[in-house]
């Protein structure tokens, strides 16, 4: 799961590209990742090392960020969006070219951890809601989504993508269109199979 590079190899490039803030913020959305899949039926080790990997980029320069961007033909509405979101969409490109991680699972997972998309797979689900709920988390509503996840997977990302965009527009921010589709998907999807468990 870790090839080419081992745990502690990877680890260790992994913290080369952050502060220390967010390396442990990224060993808390591992663990919780880890502990998720196993909850709801993922692999978890694949969850464990997309949490590893979720932030790689994070603490880039941002005309770094764009730069892998442009040259990778990202939409228009993520080049003009939230930078907040670049992350993620260059991450699952370098860790590509960077660290050798071939698994399409895991490069999704990375890509969609901050926005979501239509039809998550059950392992980007995971790492979504571990970006929210990891430990080290501290905001309004985390115990309610933390409290979702012991027992139901899409309620509690449908629960924290409904609070991220009530935040944004509140801050009279950008939604990013994927993100609404998610939430929409999600809602949807919980109203057919008999509404939400929470």
């Amino acid at each position: 799961m870790m090839e080419p590079l081992d745990r502690e190899a990877l680890l260790a490039r992994v913290r080369a590209q952050m502060h220390d803030k967010r390396y442990q913020h990224t060993l808390g959305v591992a663990e919780s990742a880890r502990v998720l899949a196993i909850r709801f039926g993922a692999d978890p080790d694949k969850a464990e090392l997309a949490g590893y990997l979720h932030d790689y980029c994070k603490c880039w320069p941002v005309d770094k960020m764009f730069e892998i961007l442009v040259r990778h033909d990202m939409p228009p509405e993520l080049l003009q969006g939230e930078r907040e979101l670049w992350h993620s969409f260059a991450g699952a490109i370098v860790i590509q070219s960077e660290l050798g991680v071939t698994d399409p699972e895991i490069i999704q997972a990375v890509r969609y951890h901050t926005t979501g998309r239509v039809g998550m797979t059950l392992l980007e689900k995971v790492v979504c809601v571990a970006d929210y709920i990891e430990p080290n988390r501290d905001f309004p509503g985390v115990g309610m989504i933390r409290a979702l996840a012991e027992k139901d997977l899409d309620t509690a990302l449908a629960t924290a993508l409904g609070g991220t965009i009530q935040f944004l527009i509140e801050k009279h921010k950008t939604v990013y269109p994927l993100t609404l589709l998610a939430y929409n998907d999600l809602v949807s999807r919980k109203g057919r199979e008999g509404g939400f468990n929470g």
